[in-house]
């Protein structure tokens, strides 16, 4: 069945990707994919906590060095680099509105 809309953040409309992330604590959450982007040369992803709280989660991506996973989450440190990749997202956010 065909149906048109922009895809996004809970459309509701079955074709979300999820991942569940697991965190040091040995706590997990599930989250929606919103979508991947590149900042300066690297790939962020940003995704949707399925947990009610509606919080959105950045991570810098790349490839696994696990042949299990396809890619690897990484955990972004530099607060300028944070901002910079928040940005990013906030105006592609706002060009999908």
């Amino acid at each position: 069945m065909e149906h048109e809309h922009n895809h996004g953040p809970g459309c509701g409309c079955g074709d979300s990707k999820t991942v569940v992330i697991e965190f040091d604590d040995d706590t997990s959450i599930e989250c929606e994919i919103i979508g991947t982007f590149e900042v300066d040369n690297k790939e962020y992803v940003a995704l949707l906590a399925q947990d009610g709280s509606e919080e959105i989660l950045l991570y810098g991506v790349k490839e696994s060095d696990n042949e299990d996973e396809d890619i690897e989450l990484i955990d972004i440190e530099d607060e300028e680099e944070f901002k910079k990749a928040a940005e990013v997202l906030d105006s592609l956010l706002e060009d999908d509105s």
